[in-house]
């Protein structure tokens, strides 16, 4: 099985932090780019979303546009940010600098407050995956969802802890390719092309 993970587009508002408490919709220009991202592929047989509207929109239109069967999957939600939910790296470097340094010096242990403990959040996504992908007998799923599901996804299948999830870059609208090999489980065959 291929399983193509491709991220959603720029929502409106631009970037922000949006875990699963702040569910802006796809901008003109993130369907743009979820357009051309998806282009001239024909090979999926299966989508599966996270239940968010900047995935699940396009999602259901791709699904919709080439006949394919479609799965929302609740726990590939993005990760809760807490706090900082909505607010943007400017306004958090501006408004609460120390916080903001903490973040991204220690991820594990300096969460915004409120926000999902990335332990959970991964044992949630690895969960929803599997539990998207075991049963089907597709040979090339999509998978549309976020940039921390798909972070979390390559960490789990290269054996990456949770400290180092964000020296991961993940674009908007890019795939990232995994390949489930039937003697070695998961690979990882391509990250972050836009």
């Amino acid at each position: 099985m291929i399983v193509d993970l491709l991220r959603h587009g720029e929502p409106e508002g631009g970037q922000r932090y949006r875990g699963h408490g702040c569910d802006d919709p796809l901008s003109a220009r993130g369907w743009s780019q979820m357009e051309r991202a998806v282009w001239g592929e024909e090979e999926w047989q299966y989508v599966v979303s996270s239940p968010m509207q900047r995935c699940r929109a396009f999602a259901e239109h791709l699904a919709g546009s080439q006949a394919l069967p479609i799965t929302l999957e609740s726990d590939l939600r993005e990760v809760g940010f807490g706090d900082w939910e909505g607010r943007t790296r400017v306004e958090l470097q501006r408004d609460r600098p120390e916080e903001y340094r903490a973040f991204y010096a220690d991820p594990v242990h300096a969460r915004p407050s409120g926000a999902e403990p990335l332990e959970a959040f991964r044992r949630r996504v690895e969960a929803g995956f599997e539990g998207a992908v075991a049963s089907l007998a597709a040979e090339r799923v999509l998978v549309v969802a976020h940039a921390g599901v798909i972070r979390a996804l390559v960490g789990w299948v290269m054996g990456v802890p949770d400290d180092r999830l964000f020296q991961f870059e993940c674009d908007y609208a890019s795939r990232t390719r995994l390949h489930r090999h039937p003697a070695r489980g998961w690979r990882l065959i391509h990250a972050n092309r836009v």
